[in-house]
């Protein structure tokens, strides 16, 4: 069997955590986790060429699977240039290695990169007007990748990412579920969670498809709710009965990046390309926290 070497950058977030976990006891990869730091990992800075050059070199890598974003979304608005430097510089970084190397990629971009001002779900084809620094360093990224490689790209566009790693929306809301007697959380921002364990996995179908199918794809759970709805399914879930969880309109948390009111991506292309069907965010809500209860128990 021929083993293909894979390179995942961001191999600590949640994303690349998960594709750690999916990619575990999978044979037919060579896969070279990255981060900046941390334990059992292998460190590079993706904004450092040269680093990415010995590395792709050194290790034969013909697959690069780009989890890193600096997703700080209100902390991009004053650090826009930090935020570049991730989510655009760096994939333009990874994406001429690749190019001078022979290898393909695939990397994660956002709903951030829509308005949110529609109100069917968006299309790869709809036009993109990000509203927020970190929305347009996203975009910027996705341009510079299809500039780059093209038909040597793969990229996934996702919405309201969780998991049992990290910092994230259920996490939170479990937390303060159980510190606080209410909470008001905003019913006028709707879209689709996006389980990491869930879109790993379609990484994975992506490059183990018996074509190479370039492009831009979205991948999100299937379902549309609020984020009143999606903390009031978390506490059920958990058996929070403490919280009185009450709905608010967006005005009442000003922020310094607008958030799209409407963010729901449609997933035909993506289903049709590679003949797979999505997951139900609910079903898969409900395996995570089962997963973050099995973690927590390991404590």
């Amino acid at each position: 069997m021929e083993v293909t070497n894979i390179l995942i950058t961001g191999a600590n977030g949640q994303l690349g955590h998960e594709m750690r976990n999916v990619l575990a006891d999978d044979q037919r990869f060579n896969a070279i986790f990255t981060d900046v730091a941390g334990d059992n990992i292998t460190m590079l800075d993706i904004t450092g060429e040269a680093s990415v050059e010995r590395m792709v070199a050194d290790n034969g890598i013909t697959i690069i699977v780009n989890c890193v974003a600096y997703t700080a979304v209100d902390a991009a608005e004053d650090n826009e240039a930090q935020a570049s430097r991730l989510n655009a510089e760096a994939v333009g970084i990874l994406a001429q290695v690749a190019k001078r190397h022979g290898a393909r990629m695939v990397h994660v971009s956002t709903d951030y990169v829509f308005d949110g001002q529609g109100c069917t779900p968006y299309t790869e084809e709809m036009a993109t007007n990000p509203q927020s620094a970190y929305g347009r360093t996203k975009l910027d990224g996705e341009r510079l990748l299809l500039d780059t490689l093209n038909d040597d790209a793969v990229i996934l566009r996702t919405a309201w990412l969780y998991s049992p790693y990290g910092k994230n929306f259920v996490k939170t809301m479990l937390t303060l579920g159980k510190d606080k007697p209410a909470l008001k959380v905003v019913f006028d921002q709707i879209g689709s969670p996006t389980c990491a364990r869930d879109l790993a996995k379609a990484i994975v179908t992506v490059i183990t498809a018996d074509e190479w199918h370039p492009g831009i794809y979205h991948y999100s759970n299937e379902g549309v709710i609020s984020w009143y709805d999606f903390t009031q399914a978390i506490h059920r879930l958990a058996g929070i009965t403490t919280c009185d969880v009450q709905p608010c309109h967006s005005d009442e948390f000003p922020a310094k990046a607008h958030r799209p009111a409407y963010s729901v991506l449609d997933k035909t292309k993506f289903k049709t390309t590679f003949g797979v069907t999505v997951p139900y965010w609910l079903d898969s809500l409900q395996d995570t926290l089962q997963q973050l209860s099995s973690l927590n128990s390991k404590l």
